[in-house]
């Protein structure tokens, strides 16, 4: 299926959805909870955090998993579901999107981790592992993001919002802007992107297959200028959040 047919697909399931709108409260918080769970065993996954789902879910009921799972790692998962929290207010309030509620993401990320870097610019080079792409210098970081803040207010408001998200999604992460923790900051951004805009969160699932699919469209898109294959990684994350909010509010309508 070509991009733009995807997107036609995604928008007709969203109008879907919508005529469902307002949900019940139960609906509204049992989605909620199951979603900020998936989302941040997924995003910690991708970064190598070994916590399973069920010993992400533990976690965040407040409780720890041995099996040698470290400080670290219960800190990554407590860290992102209190980032979700707040993008959720961010979202809720109708604030812009500007480069301090990223920063603050990402201090909410870094909490406990990295307290010295986290909100801060990068001021020192860095290296991706396993990547072609050589992030910009220090010196680099702010005016490029200061560009980036700017494209999206501007240039990039006439894009399809997944399209817009996918997007912002990659310059941000092709700066590095963060000496750590940039790929939970960029997908909680993008997500921010795509609710504010009607549209749940787009879950970057870290099966082997899907993760690999993810990396090599951010190389692409880094590398050869080649956008198309993760704006496609973006929408199908979209399309399959769709289908699974679709069957949690089947056989809800739209109170008279």
């Amino acid at each position: 299926m070509e991009l733009h047919d995807l997107l036609a697909e995604i928008d007709h399931k969203k109008s879907i959805l919508d005529g469902r709108r307002p949900l019940a409260a139960a609906t509204v918080a049992s989605i909620r909870q199951a979603t900020r769970l998936e989302w941040t065993y997924h995003s910690n996954a991708l970064e190598g955090n070994t916590l399973t789902l069920r010993e992400t879910q533990v976690v965040l009921e407040g409780l720890t998993v041995g099996g040698g799972k470290t400080l670290r790692e219960h800190l990554e998962a407590v860290n992102h579901a209190h980032a979700v929290d707040y993008l959720e207010r961010v979202v809720g309030r109708q604030d812009p999107l500007t480069p301090l509620v990223a920063r603050q993401l990402h201090a909410l990320i870094l909490r406990g981790i990295d307290d010295e870097n986290a909100g801060q610019w990068r001021t020192v080079p860095v290296a991706i592992s396993g990547s072609q792409h050589v992030p910009p210098p220090p010196s680099d970081v702010a005016p490029m993001m200061h560009d980036l803040f700017d494209w999206y207010a501007g240039d990039a408001v006439g894009l399809h919002p997944v399209a817009r998200a996918a997007r912002f999604h990659h310059r941000f992460v092709f700066v590095h802007p963060f000496s750590d923790g940039n790929g939970r900051t960029a997908r909680l951004v993008m997500n921010l992107i795509l609710m504010s805009a009607g549209y749940p969160p787009a879950i970057i699932k870290a099966d082997p297959q899907r993760r690999i699919a993810y990396l090599d469209a951010l190389e692409a898109a880094s590398v050869s200028g080649e956008l198309a294959p993760f704006e496609r990684v973006a929408a199908e994350a979209v399309g399959e959040s769709l289908d699974r909010y679709l069957q949690w509010t089947a056989g809800q309508t739209r109170p008279e």
